[in-house]
């Protein structure tokens, strides 16, 4: 196996181990007198659905079993004809209904349906709520709030002047507010609920909030938009966690035990989370489940998210529903910009550069004022400029290597059976020619270096939503493929051609040819139907490099190959 390659998978290594410890993740603290209450709540999670799927948790002690929510219940109860309120804002169009306060549309004004729909995108499906309540009042007592009708004030503004919806309603006795306060200049709404009269609350009730078949899809490729759909959540002393549709399954219930910061559900270019509130306390677990499904890809799950009621009767938490603008998410903390885990395994390293690449690319919008594929364009170049004097550096060294080559053999084959004495002559030769140890790492450092940024491309387009929709020269959407495949072609092309000059006037290697030739075909193929900025930003970094591997290829081709210079004068013996 060749030794450049041995050494680039090592510093790979080193990589993946040192970037975390760099870029440790940021934690929030557990509130003070929080531990007990979502210990509690944790195992009343834990403790159900194991045969039941539609099982809901609802105890905070251990000594009661939880209560038992099944289709049937809420099949049973009849709902009374519903009417729609429209609260609208200058971000979004809002819906409820008043069986079951809760949000039944939300239209965005600022994104436009890609798909056969026109108009402003619809995260609902037709038919079915963004959310759905119920309330667990205590082992076997659960009220579906759902299919209780509810009036609503008078009042359409809060105390802050902020526009505001208010429902009210009594279940089996029990008098049940839930209050919605928007904020006109986000996405965000804030939730605020009372369960019982003043002073009358009872403890260990629950709030369980369904979060129903994931967003509606409204993208130019569908299928692909639907790859993405998952539910994400937060634990309050870990990374974000990513459960795709896929990857759920219909006979049985995947439990995440809390604290929990948020939960979310989420398609490609946007997410509807629900944030937990400081003041009443973390979420204490989530459930979620796949559900049948008949298209190419799974599109229906279903989630439900435990929120303990404070002993005083009140629950509240925030609904962001909206786009996955990375500022946006950035500037509601908890890490909640993560809602699109990137790296799976390797998250740890490619999360920190994606919010790198993520900052550079709007810095650079922002302040140049042009189209994001010239961003990119400038970007590409710019790295390679960046990284032009390692990369001299790196081919120089590559150079003297292969320069000292068939000196560094015969020590080897000399000293084969004194691996001390073979060691020393190697440094010794290395210092004569004005090179270190490190020297062979050096030439795959050029390797190495751009890899992360690529990576962080790489997921950064499958789910930004600052390319959506942005045209560039003869492409409609940077984020999708390009239609004519001409991006991907001439990065083939462009490899390929990096790859020829640097053969020309290296040593002889069968392996390093087959490599020149099926690795850009290799490259082609699997970029082939990536998004069209991805393809552009790597074009650009390989026709960036050409001018530096060809004055490489030059000083090369002055030198000569090892094997035409003169062997090392050896003294003769006298006898």
């Amino acid at each position: 196996m060749d030794k450049r390659f041995i050494i680039f998978v090592i510093l790979a290594a080193l990589i993946l181990v040192v970037t975390p410890r760099i870029f440790p993740p940021a934690k929030r603290p557990t509130p003070a007198g929080t531990a007990a209450d979502t210990a509690r709540s944790a195992a009343a999670v834990e403790s159900t659905t194991t045969s039941a799927p539609d099982t809901t948790p609802a105890t905070v002690g251990a000594a009661a079993p939880p209560p038992v929510v099944s289709e049937s219940t809420i099949a049973a109860a009849p709902a009374p004809a519903p009417d729609t309120i429209t609260v609208a804002t200058p971000k979004a169009v809002y819906r409820f209904s008043t069986v079951g306060a809760a949000p039944i549309g939300i239209q965005l004004n600022d994104y436009k349906a890609l798909s056969a729909q026109n108009g402003p995108v619809e995260l609902a499906h037709e038919g079915t709520p963004l959310i759905s309540y119920e309330l667990v009042r205590a082992p076997g007592d659960t009220i579906q709030l759902d299919q209780q009708a509810f009036t609503i004030d008078s009042s359409r503004s809060s105390a802050g002047g902020l526009p505001a919806l208010t429902f009210h309603t009594t279940a089996r006795g029990v008098p049940v507010s839930i209050s919605y306060t928007f904020a006109p200049d986000s996405y965000l709404v804030r939730v605020k609920g009372s369960v019982g009269t003043a002073g009358s609350a009872e403890s260990g009730q629950y709030l369980i909030t369904r979060l129903e078949r994931g967003l509606n899809s409204q993208e130019a490729d569908t299928v692909d938009d639907q790859r993405h759909m998952a539910y994400v959540l937060k634990p309050a002393d870990g990374d974000a966690k990513s459960s795709p549709f896929s990857k759920l399954d219909t006979a049985e219930v995947k439990v995440e035990s809390g604290p929990l910061d948020w939960v979310a559900s989420k398609s490609k270019y946007f997410v509807l989370g629900l944030l937990s509130d400081s003041t009443t306390g973390r979420f204490g677990g989530a459930m979620l489940r796949g559900l049948p499904h008949t298209g190419k890809v799974e599109k229906n799950a279903s989630a439900i998210v435990l929120e303990p009621v404070t002993p005083q009767g009140e629950f509240s938490f925030t609904i962001y529903a909206g786009p996955q603008e990375w500022r946006r998410l950035l500037a509601l903390g908890d890490d909640f910009d993560h809602v699109n885990p990137y790296g799976g395994f390797f998250q740890g390293v490619v999360q920190p550069f994606a919010t790198i690449v993520m900052r550079i690319l709007l810095w650079a919008h922002d302040v140049l004022k042009i189209n994001y594929g010239w961003v990119l364009v400038i970007f590409g170049i710019a790295v390679r400029v960046i990284l032009w004097p390692l990369n001299q550096t790196a081919m120089r060294s590559s150079l003297k290597m292969q320069r000292i080559q068939p000196e560094l053999q015969a020590l080897q084959k000399k000293y084969k059976s004194q691996p001390e004495k073979q060691q020393a002559e190697m440094m010794k030769l290395y210092k004569e020619h004005g090179m270190s140890p490190l020297s062979p790492l050096m030439g795959c450092l050029p390797m190495l270096i751009p890899m992360p940024v690529l990576f962080a491309l790489y997921f950064v387009f499958q789910n930004t939503i600052e390319f959506r929709g942005v045209p560039f020269l003869w492409m409609t959407d940077l984020s999708l493929k390009d239609p004519y495949y001409i991006l991907p072609i001439a990065m083939g092309i462009s490899m390929f051609v990096l790859s020829w000059i640097g053969l020309r006037t290296s040593p002889s290697n069968s392996q390093a040819k087959m490599m020149a030739y099926v690795f850009p075909v290799m490259m082609t193929v699997f970029f082939f139907n990536l998004a069209a900025g991805l393809n552009l930003y790597y074009a650009v970094q390989n026709i960036a490099a050409l001018p530096q591997q060809w004055l490489i290829a030059r000083e090369r081709a002055k030198v000569g190959p090892p094997a035409s210079r003169p062997p090392t004068p050896v003294a003769a013996k006298t006898g």
